[in-house]
């Protein structure tokens, strides 16, 4: 598989891209990775080239301004509203990719947006793969956010997000929990796009995620009704891509296989 990597201007700043190429066997589909609120290209390690390789489409993944090697934040406060704004600019984002047909592989903050996307921009979204995503505020994810940002006062955890995120490891660190635990997100919900999704969508969750429970799960199945799927992985976190990553690889190429023949 080929990878090409490199800075594509947006507007006033820029955001670090990588592409993956199936060669001759990949079809007009490209995977397209969201990170989670603390991740980066480099943190998926190779499960994109994995996913990508089982099913032979070529893929997007990608850092979000502030993160990674991209851009840094934009200037200002955090809104309630961000996680929406993402989804907007992924819309105008594939366009600029020139990716007309898409299926989002979306983790935490990830799936959220792809969620709100696939609402969005339901021409270019054909299936949507989210893992431990949100739909609303829940007291486990405020718990899980506590004790994630003890976690990153008392160990070594700021040093190994610098490898990734450089000396913006403290932005990318307080964008997350500083908004996630203000009083203003408290009453925070995208449940209003669901209905707007009508591509295929499987909605993945580890049993034991620390940051949420499986009412975000049905919450998400059942606002999308008949194109929603979900799938509990026992023996996993928030992050079952890392914990679990052939199971989650076969479960999403059987989805797709079963949604999507041919994909083209």
């Amino acid at each position: 598989m080929r990878i090409e990597s490199f800075d594509l201007p947006v507007g006033d700043h820029h955001l670090r891209v990588r592409r993956l190429s199936a060669g001759e066997s990949a079809t007009g589909t490209t995977l397209v990775f969201l990170h989670d609120s603390l991740g980066s290209i480099a943190l998926w390690r190779d499960f994109p080239e994995r996913l990508a390789a089982r099913l032979q489409l070529d893929a997007v993944v990608f850092d979000r301004r502030g993160y990674g090697e991209s851009s840094p934040f934009a200037p200002g406060t955090r809104t309630p509203e961000y996680l929406e704004g993402e989804g907007d600019r992924l819309g105008k984002l594939l366009q600029q990719l020139d990716v007309l047909s898409a299926v989002l592989f979306g983790h935490s903050d990830g799936g959220s947006i792809a969620l709100i996307a696939g609402a969005l921009y339901p021409d270019s979204v054909r299936a949507i793969i989210t893992e431990g995503a949100h739909v609303f505020v829940e007291a486990r994810t405020l718990e899980g956010i506590r004790a994630a940002r003890e976690t990153l006062r008392t160990t070594d955890l700021p040093k190994k997000l610098t490898r990734y995120h450089g000396v913006r490891t403290d932005a990318v660190t307080s964008a997350w929990i500083d908004t996630w635990l203000s009083p203003e997100f408290r009453d925070w919900s995208i449940e209003s796009y669901l209905s707007r999704i009508a591509c295929p969508t499987l909605v993945i969750q580890g049993a034991e995620d620390e940051y949420g429970t499986e009412a975000q799960v049905r919450a998400i199945v059942d606002g999308i009704a008949e194109h929603g799927e979900s799938l509990i992985m026992q023996g996993c976190g928030h992050t079952p891509h890392r914990d679990a990553p052939n199971m989650v690889i076969e479960a999403t190429a059987q989805f797709l296989e079963q949604e999507l023949r041919p994909m083209a």
